[in-house]
């Protein structure tokens, strides 16, 4: 098992993240809340990693908080609920807001997550009472202002709902509902998933 990786940010399209470790580039998965986080082009990271091996791939996960990637292990253990459906789960709503909707029994707000209906939700709270982190972190997530894209913004940002567990159609009325004229690809995703979780 990969337990971190420690290297230089090489590329990043949401959500996929390139760190370079000593000329080795490792493609690593992360939820938005992380991806947002992310410093520059250039610059070191370190992210606590969870590998998923499947029979045509090997998939790394990365995460900024040892809180993210202890929910998406248990997130990945309910039935139902695989690797990307966790990622998209992470990427909707922060641990503390996760857990606060599994105590409150809130069905409603869990199924406006991509990947999410009403019965896993319910699955979901029943299975993840218990297993509901001691320690949650909250707080507003910084822009980052580097992208080094080709597409626009706006394709870039439905690009990466889609990535997320939304359907096409969707992700394009999501990011067209909230897209203003001067918003990069990171503050169009962020905003679409805002509205989603709070609709």
């Amino acid at each position: 098992m990969i337990g971190f990786i420690r290297g230089l940010v090489h590329e990043k399209q949401a959500p996929l993240v390139v760190v370079d470790v000593n000329g080795v580039g490792y493609d690593i998965e992360t939820p938005m809340s992380s991806f947002f986080s992310l410093p520059a082009a250039g610059e070191q990271v370190l992210l606590r990693t969870h590998l998923v091996v499947r029979e045509d791939a090997h998939i790394l996960y990365g995460f900024l908080s040892e809180q993210e990637r202890a929910l998406f292990r248990d997130l990945i253990k309910v039935n139902g609920v695989g690797p990307k459906v966790a990622l998209g789960i992470l990427s909707g709503m922060g641990v503390a807001d996760f857990c606060s909707c599994i105590s409150d029994n809130n069905v409603t707000a869990l199924v406006r997550l991509p990947g999410i209906g009403k019965k896993t939700a319910e699955r979901l709270i029943i299975d993840m009472r218990d297993r509901l982190p001691e320690q949650t972190v909250g707080g507003s997530l910084p822009t980052t202002g580097t992208q080094a894209a080709m597409m626009s913004a706006k394709e870039e940002a439905i690009s990466a709902l889609v990535a997320l567990g939304y359907k096409p159609q969707e992700a394009d009325k999501r990011v067209q509902a909230v897209a203003n004229e001067d918003d990069n690809s990171e503050q169009i995703i962020r905003a679409a998933l805002q509205a989603a979780v709070k609709r």
